[in-house]
């Protein structure tokens, strides 16, 4: 059963020969949309652009992809000459929402065929916007115009891998990109025998960053070290039962100060019911659940998926 959220459009989307299970009808915020839905099951969520308070602001499809599950969202864009141009179309692949359409009639089918990233790369231009880069922050450097992605990755769990974590995604990437793996205020890299990954101290990495004006992507594994150093974080999470309910016990609102972040779940064995189960009684949402993964390969379509899912649009 879907969902549909309307307004310019209701008696278009009236017409759908689809299974409704709620329909509602205005103009509401991310957050209203989110606390109505938040604990209600459904198949997809249409939604009229028109519904949405600042739609044609970009960091408003942001924050609708960070609260809802994006391949359940569809959107029904308007005819403004925002929603239409390029860049705005660039950007909603940057956020990874990649169901939307122009045409009511194509709303059925994709329900039952959704668009993977691979339907609507040819949208993304990496080019259009100096400030913004797949899906995160971004900054651009100033000798060469390279669009940097700097990403931080913190442990939320004891060890929830993003050493090696980094280790693999990095591997992956300079392959088609120009990276660095940097950690703060640890040693651990050394033991992967890999002369290319760096350590530092905050003050010595804050200078490494700076300088690194021609690296397109710098992966930082920030144990203690400040999030300020970083474009967008990632918070790891190996979701074992001892595991969470130790952080729990150290921090129990440690997953209301995670709202509206970036949460990966890492080495975890979780299907698809039961990252749902924990989204619910976390009252979180998770961005991508990855299983454990053999470090030791060289390729790892895992790896990949995920990077795609981050936005790297160049990986294979």
């Amino acid at each position: 059963m879907n969902v549909i959220v309307s307004n310019k459009y209701q008696t278009l989307m009236g017409t759908l020969s689809i299974d409704v299970i709620k329909s509602i009808n205005g103009e509401f915020s991310i957050q209203d949309l989110a606390n109505q839905f938040s604990n209600f099951f459904f198949n997809k969520i249409i939604i009229d652009v028109t519904a949405i308070k600042n739609y044609e602001d970009i960091s408003t499809m942001r924050e609708l992809a960070i609260n809802f599950d994006r391949d359940k969202i569809i959107l029904l864009l308007d005819d403004s000459p925002v929603v239409n141009s390029s860049m705005y179309l660039s950007q909603l692949v940057s956020v990874g929402i990649y169901n939307f359409t122009r045409n009511v009639e194509a709303i059925p089918f994709l329900i039952d065929n959704p668009n993977s990233y691979k339907d609507v790369a040819n949208y993304q231009n990496l080019n259009d916007n100096p400030n913004k880069i797949m899906m995160g922050q971004t900054k651009k450097t100033s000798n060469q115009g390279i669009t940097q992605r700097v990403i931080g990755f913190k442990n939320v769990t004891e060890h929830a891998g993003a050493t090696t974590l980094i280790y693999m995604l990095k591997k992956h990437l300079q392959i088609f990109y120009k990276v660095m793996a940097l950690e703060i205020n640890n040693n651990d890299f050394e033991y992967f025998n890999d002369q290319t990954l760096e350590s530092a101290d905050y003050m010595n990495a804050a200078f490494k960053i700076s300088n690194a004006r021609d690296k397109e992507v710098i992966l930082v594994d920030l144990n203690d070290g400040p999030e300020n150093l970083c474009t967008e974080i990632i918070y790891l999470v190996e979701p074992g039962i001892i595991k969470l309910n130790k952080l729990i016990r150290n921090d129990h609102k440690i997953f209301e100060k995670l709202k509206g972040k970036k949460i990966v779940l890492n080495k975890s064995v979780l299907n698809e019911k039961d990252v749902r189960d924990f989204e619910h009684e976390s009252g979180s949402k998770v961005f991508y659940n990855l299983p454990c993964l053999d470090e030791k390969l060289d390729k790892n379509n895992k790896v990949n998926e995920f990077l795609v899912a981050l936005g790297f649009s160049r990986v294979e």
